[in-house]
């Protein structure tokens, strides 16, 4: 059934503790916030607390599943606000079914990031980590034994996304030579155009690489996963072009699953990599109260954090306003960016003198006919479509409509807007959501 509201979106429940200035911006805007403290809910519980508060947006970071279930089971449900990059945790095939649109932060972490790669490059490769403990420990080791500058080796960029692109500069301006690999050729083209090298496979990356850095995301190009792409054979081949005094460091600050921990292990144990950095894991606790289990507990050789890349006094607040921000807007006007079903797209209908006007916002199929059932309703309605914005998600089969129109559409002809879609289309599902808003 299809989700039909009038008006903004006003109430928001918001777990796994982003940053309390998304709730005071959130109240800015007039949404109703209701924030649950403590461990992340499981997928009972996250279906319980949203039913109890009719919750039309859920804002999370990367923990809490938003799995199907979740998603029928909520039918006032239509955004999901993810206060991070990563959107494996959601998902979308089902959340696109029911209009339910998801958006992330791709940028406000960056820099956290890229400072806690550059932290593990050079703490690693002087073995500082280990240093410290041993020197606590009575020990007095002052040796150049397998302590490296970065200067004049090669960083191996693994992904070269926002994080991966402004690590791999501040690299440069250690005196690093920079190696990339990426399946994207908008970003093979712009690691050309700042001078790095691109490789041919991730094999040829970490085979020429004293360091290798990870910035994957969830998913290649073509959406397949990238679960396990880091193999113990690959793991095993870092720095085997290089010179015997290679640093040979791993540093993986971006997904849990793109190796095990059990290859990692068995590449360091077999001297193939001499140290690594790990900030993800495949299972991680909900909270801090959660049992958990560190699988490089016993391996002073890897350097572990528990997914803190992002978790910074300056960065926090920043996705906080970014994704109240993107949220305010596509609430209030049905914009759209930082959509995860296509990141780099944008819509919008800015005109001048839209105050007063009304926003048309439909969640629908693909399917033939719909676009025209849309027209229909609104011409039914005696209303003018004044603008107009279209964006097809194709790996989805979901099309989002926005129109800007002189004069709204009552309740009654949006729900008719549904029915006739399903009757032109044979498509009961034909449109997934449908959102109606009055410029102010």
């Amino acid at each position: 059934m299809a989700r039909v509201l009038l008006g903004p979106l006003t109430r928001a429940l918001v777990v796994e503790n982003p940053h309390p200035t998304l709730d005071e911006e959130l109240a800015r805007q007039g949404v109703e916030v209701v924030r649950i403290k403590g461990n992340a809910p499981d997928e009972e519980e996250l279906i319980r607390l949203l039913q109890q508060h009719r919750s039309q947006a859920l804002f999370k970071r990367s923990r809490v599943p938003v799995s199907r279930r979740v998603v029928e089971a909520c039918p006032e449900l239509l955004v999901v606000q993810l206060c991070c990059i990563g959107d494996d945790s959601v998902d979308k095939v089902a959340c696109a079914d029911h209009g339910v649109m998801v958006f992330n932060d791709p940028v406000s972490n960056g820099r956290s990031v890229v400072e806690l790669v550059v932290a593990h490059l050079i703490a690693l490769g002087r073995r500082l980590f280990e240093t410290d403990a041993h020197t606590r420990a009575g020990g007095w080791e002052k040796s150049e034994a397998e302590r490296y500058e970065v200067q004049g080796k090669v960083l191996g960029v693994l992904g070269l996304g926002n994080i991966g692109r402004a690590t791999a500069r501040v690299a440069e301006q250690l005196g690093m030579q920079v190696r990339f690999f990426d399946t994207r050729e908008v970003a093979v083209e712009v690691g050309r155009e700042f001078g790095w090298a691109p490789t041919a496979s991730v094999a040829d990356l970490l085979r020429g690489s004293d360091f290798v850095t990870v910035h994957l995301s969830a998913t290649d190009v073509n959406g397949r996963s990238n679960a396990g792409l880091l193999s113990r054979e690959l793991l095993l081949q870092l720095g085997a072009d290089r010179p015997a005094s290679s640093p040979r460091v791993f540093i993986n600050l971006a997904r849990g699953f793109l190796h095990t921990a059990e290859d990692l292990l068995h590449a360091i144990d077999q001297g193939a990599i001499r140290r690594a950095a790990v900030d993800v894991f495949p299972d991680e606790p909900r909270g801090a109260s959660d049992p958990w289990v560190n699988p490089y507990r016993d391996q002073p050789k890897v350097a572990v954090t528990p997914h803190i890349g992002a978790s910074t006094q300056e960065a926090q607040p920043r996705i906080a306003r970014r994704v109240a921000q993107t949220f305010g807007n596509f609430s209030k006007t049905g914009a759209v960016r930082d959509c995860v079903f296509a990141p780099l797209i944008r819509m919008g209908l800015v005109e001048d003198g839209a105050v007063g006007k009304v926003a048309l916002i439909v969640a629908h199929a693909d399917t033939r006919g719909t676009k025209r059932a849309i027209d229909d309703a609104i011409y039914q309605g005696g209303a003018s479509n004044l603008a107009s914005a279209h964006k097809d998600f194709g790996n989805l089969g979901l099309a989002v409509d926005l129109a800007l129109l002189d004069r709204p559409l009552d309740e009654a002809r949006l729900h008719a807007l549904v029915a006739e879609a399903a009757r032109e289309t044979g498509d009961p599902e034909a449109i997934r959501s449908v959102r109606q808003v009055l410029l102010g």
